[in-house]
């Protein structure tokens, strides 16, 4: 596909849900579970909040739940290109609900460590579902609709985070914490049932034994992809670059502002709920008006990504001023368009760049990279709020958003080797 050739982005979105059964089901499916997950978020962010009171245990929580995908990256990747994926998801759903139930068992401050030790296997288990996931999409999709498809599932994802963050807040602060992480449970197995409708018989690309250094070396055979198509390579960083400066640590302190300076409901989820809410909306409208204008097309994408920095700078500004909790879920807004811009467009480019039999590896190495700088950025939230006040955070933040995106521009600008 040329690089200055136009996709159009003329498949209407509710046909594509309309008329094409197994991505409604997979649509579907995300829906439901999403729901859940920011229940779990809300939940288990206040939980620990209100247990420990110490802005490094949740960021710790945060740190728990990024490193395990990353361990289970080089497996979930393999996996994603040798097995039926539609058994992948439907698997790591039923293992999710077994292990969302259980948080209902931390009560007390000294079981704190069973909450870190279940998000980090439930999260683990995530490692093996995000993959599949993404690799599932070209095929259960035709080609000239793959844009729309990533459009509509993202957009999903945010506005299950504006649902999900409020109901969850409004849950967690109303009714109790407990009856949030009940909820989550059932999403997960609603979620496998849903799936369990999807028709697919597209054959795995990999092959071989499953020795342990059979997997390995299959993996480091999707790595070396990147060698040979640097495009891909650098692409592939724009979200870790996001969760490193700015969008763990701002989870991380967005805890803080909701307990500490805007409290509403108990232990402030509710105001929680209301920072992520606002969040969702953005990251849903960015990349939706984003599309409008610049459809499928590779160079409009590149430049709308160094857009979704700039975007991401001006919210966080925003934020820092700490004028109001209007003024900052203004400023969250802002960012979050930003942030929906690098997230989607970047998705969008890998799935219209990379070959099929290796997308499972390249997805699961992103989110990976994506999952440890996740944890270094959660980290560095937490140190963050020992140091520095409220305010000092979000402005570095601020001031580390600038590298990447300068570097990025930079890359544009030098007419980078296409792969």
């Amino acid at each position: 596909m040329s690089d200055n050739e136009p996709i159009a982005a003329t498949d209407g979105y509710w046909a594509l849900v309309r008329d094409n059964a197994n991505f409604r089901h997979l649509w579907f499916g995300q829906i439901i579970s999403l729901l859940g997950d920011w229940f779990n978020l809300i939940a288990s962010a206040s939980l620990v909040a209100e247990l420990t009171d110490s802005g490094l245990a949740v960021g710790s929580l945060f740190v728990a739940r990024m490193v395990a995908p990353v361990l289970v990256s080089p497996i979930a990747g393999v996996v994603a290109d040798r097995y039926d994926r539609k058994r992948i998801l439907i698997a790591t759903d039923i293992g999710r609900f077994f292990t969302a139930a259980a948080f209902l068992l931390v009560r007390e401050p000294d079981q704190v460590w069973l909450l870190y030790v279940l998000s980090f296997i439930q999260l683990g288990i995530g490692g093996f579902f995000f993959p599949a996931r993404s690799a599932i999409l070209p095929d259960i999709v035709p080609e000239h609709q793959v844009g729309s498809a990533n459009a509509l599932t993202s957009a999903t994802w945010s506005v299950m985070l504006a649902l999900g963050a409020a109901l969850g807040g409004l849950v967690s602060g109303s009714w109790g914490i407990y009856p949030a992480f009940a909820i989550d449970a059932l999403t997960f197995l609603v979620s496998a049932l849903v799936l369990a409708r999807i028709r697919l018989t597209v054959k795995p690309a990999l092959e071989g034994d499953k020795t342990l250094g059979t997997v390995l070396q299959q993996y480091l055979e999707g790595l070396r992809y990147y060698k040979h198509h640097v495009e891909v390579a650098v692409t592939a960083t724009h979200k870790a670059a996001l969760v490193l400066c700015f969008g763990a640590p701002l989870e991380v302190v967005s805890v803080a502002i909701a307990r500490d300076v805007f409290t509403l409901g108990e232990g402030g989820a509710l105001g929680l709920g209301l920072i992520y809410a606002v969040a969702g909306v953005g990251t849903g409208l960015g990349p939706i008006i984003g599309r409008y204008f610049v459809g499928d097309h590779l160079p409009s994408l590149r430049w709308s990504i160094a857009l979704g920095y700039g975007l991401a700078i001006i919210g966080l500004l925003i934020v820092s001023t700490m004028h109001s909790l209007s003024v900052v879920l203004v400023g969250g807004f802002v960012r979050a368009c930003g942030s929906g811009l690098l997230w989607v467009f970047s998705t969008q480019i890998l799935l219209q760049t990379v070959a099929p039999q290796v997308r499972g590896r390249i997805f699961s190495t992103e989110i990976a990279l994506s999952m440890l700088m996740s944890a270094v950025g959660a980290s560095m939230g937490g140190y963050y709020l020992e140091w520095l006040d409220i305010t000092g955070a979000v402005l570095w933040m601020a001031a580390l958003t600038v590298v990447p995106g300068v570097l990025w521009v930079g890359w544009l600008l030098a007419g980078p080797r296409r792969g």
